[in-house]
């Protein structure tokens, strides 16, 4: 079960980074700049990282590379290390059909991961029913959210049912809604408030196209006679990977404007605007979202928390222009960018060595 302390944490609302791959110019694993990653979302504020989840590229699972449980291991010793004081969610990526998921999860245990994120993308053909199955078999490992992928890169729609039927699995305590599309997303919440465990389940925001929005918006729907409102409580993002300091910033901005009774709505709305044109830059849509990882990686490398943009697979590079959109959006939008505070605490680690 999830420890009380970091479900709180979790039901309250926090930014979890989708925790990306250091990699050398021999496309190895850079384990120092891997462990610096962690140690930067930590110090930025982050509640939590999410570790070998797409940002983190799947190819770690292939034997040619054999980097999952480098991954989970590395994160999970740098948060330890850390003995912070406050609650940091240890999530892990876990996918595939039912026996590869299940020794995933049982691999994020063993490392004192506290939730999987779980993906569904292997499922192509099965049935609603068969995929359940699937999510409880997982849930009966370890504490799960769910993870509802845009169809556009491989995900699947599902139904209305389903995801009521998800939500009132036990040990299931979220849902990242990433699905680029304000349907399945409202599909989502109803079903969430149609459950009977509506109370137990925490959702998440991966829509990175409509990320202020999700975050401002209280949900209403009638069940049996009666209201019930939900709402995106925090995000689990790629985007915020990257910039994760002004990422805090940006969600407790939005929790002090909604309990102020939205004072000032209209800018929180341009927010959302500047905010979708960041991870435009950087997630490449306009090319079927080829760049995004690079697009992630260029902007901790040009922070210096990198030392190249390397995936790999060589093929995934940034889109030509890619590099000049995201040199734009740094310039536009300053007030959303942390290159100020990751230069200060790069210059105060390097005094510490």
């Amino acid at each position: 079960m999830l420890n009380e302390d970091k479900k709180e944490l979790l039901f309250r609302g926090t930014v979890i980074p989708a925790h990306p791959l250091a990699l050398n110019a021999d496309r190895k694993l850079d384990e120092e700049k891997q462990r610096r990653l962690t140690r930067y979302y930590m110090a930025a504020g982050a509640g939590g990282v999410a570790v070998a989840v797409h940002t983190t590229q799947f190819e770690i699972r292939d034997a040619e590379h054999s980097l999952l449980e480098p991954v989970l291991r590395l994160a999970a010793e740098e948060v330890d290390a850390a003995n912070l004081d406050r609650p940091f969610l240890k999530i892990a990526g876990v996918v595939g059909k039912t026996e590869q998921a299940l020794r995933e999860a049982r691999l994020a245990r063993k490392y004192g991961y506290d939730l999987v994120l779980l993906g569904m993308a292997a499922f192509k053909t099965e049935t609603e029913e068969e995929v359940l199955k699937h999510v409880a078999a997982v849930a009966a490992e370890m504490p799960v959210l769910g993870f509802y992928l845009q169809t556009s890169i491989g995900g699947r729609a599902f139904s209305y049912d389903f995801w009521k039927a998800f939500a009132d699995i036990p040990n299931v305590w979220g849902i990242k809604v990433a699905a680029f599309n304000r349907y399945q997303t409202i599909d989502v919440v109803r079903a969430v408030c149609n459950s009977s465990r509506r109370n137990e389940i925490a959702l998440y925001t991966g829509n990175d196209d409509n990320i202020v929005n999700d975050l401002l918006t209280e949900y209403r729907f009638d069940v049996n006679g009666e209201k019930v409102a939900k709402r995106f409580v925090g995000g689990l993002l790629g985007h915020w990977a990257a910039w994760t300091g002004k990422a805090v910033w940006l969600l407790e901005e939005i929790k002090k404007h909604i309990a102020a009774g939205y004072p000032d709505a209209s800018a929180f709305f341009t927010r959302n605007i500047e905010v979708t044109d960041m991870n435009a830059a950087i997630f490449d849509p306009f090319n079927a979202f080829h760049g995004c990882i690079a697009g992630v990686h260029q902007v901790l490398y040009l922070q210096g928390l990198l030392d190249g943009i390397w995936c790999l697979n060589p093929d995934e590079d940034l889109s030509p222009g890619q590099a000049e959109e995201i040199e734009r959006v740094r310039k536009a939008y300053p007030h959303l960018i942390d290159d100020s505070f990751v230069a200060e605490w790069l210059e105060s680690r390097k005094a510490l060595a």
